[in-house]
């Protein structure tokens, strides 16, 4: 049953789709919701899934975590946004990754492989699912490719200037919130929490950046900056 307090006309899955379509489309997927707390864990690497997770409410991480306890971020999703439609699409693929709740969240679970095999939805609504699903899976690979230019420079000023960088230019503004605290931001960059805090307590004082937990303001242009 489609949850009344969302509204998910601006869902990317359903765009293009009439308010009886995504009636319909919710049916044929056999939508169902469950609720997490923070920190639990929704999708474990190793299993395998028929369903994608369309985030209601709160955030995910996606993470590696190794044998020897170590863990990196892949990536933060907020409201309305996706996460295991690869492995979902395919059945004899066991998710590569952790997917963690970041905090309280809401999950709407749609059993995509649906549109895959004998589907009860209607062709037009079945097109329109397939297209939007590529263009979600496109969105995701884009992020996947963005976290290696994250990741890539050498010292950890860099990196947060370049993760910075990327924020300030898909929010418009010089002056932002983050998904992270200092321990997942640590994760994320791929660097020592210890050593990412001395880092940006020298930005700060060098007055390349402020920040309040995870507010954070770019005070100079980035490309400005010599190392």
């Amino acid at each position: 049953m489609r949850p009344q307090k969302y509204d998910l006309n601006d869902v990317m899955l359903f765009k293009g789709m009439a308010e009886s379509e995504i009636e319909n489309a919710l049916t044929c997927l056999r939508a169902r919701e469950a609720s997490y707390k923070k920190n639990e864990i929704l999708l474990h690497a190793g299993d395998r899934t028929s369903d994608l997770g369309l985030i209601l409410e709160g955030s995910v991480f996606i993470e590696n975590n190794d044998f020897m306890g170590n863990r990196s971020i892949v990536t933060s999703l907020g409201r309305h946004q996706f996460f295991g439609e690869v492995f979902a699409s395919l059945p004899e693929t066991p998710a590569l990754v952790d997917v963690r709740a970041g905090n309280d969240c809401r999950i709407l679970y749609l059993h995509i492989r649906s549109l895959m095999e004998d589907s009860a939805c209607p062709d037009p609504i079945v097109d329109k699912l397939l297209k939007n699903l590529l263009f979600i899976s496109m969105n995701m690979n884009l992020r996947l490719t963005v976290r290696s230019f994250h990741t890539s420079p050498r010292t950890i000023r860099e990196r947060v200037l370049a993760y910075l960088n990327t924020v300030s230019i898909e929010s418009g503004e010089t002056y932002f919130d983050i998904p992270y605290d200092r321990q997942a931001l640590a994760d994320y960059l791929n660097v020592d929490r210890s050593a990412l805090s001395k880092e940006l307590s020298a930005m700060k004082k060098d007055g390349i950046i402020d920040y309040q937990k995870n507010h954070f303001r770019i005070l100079v242009k980035t490309d400005s900056i010599h190392f």
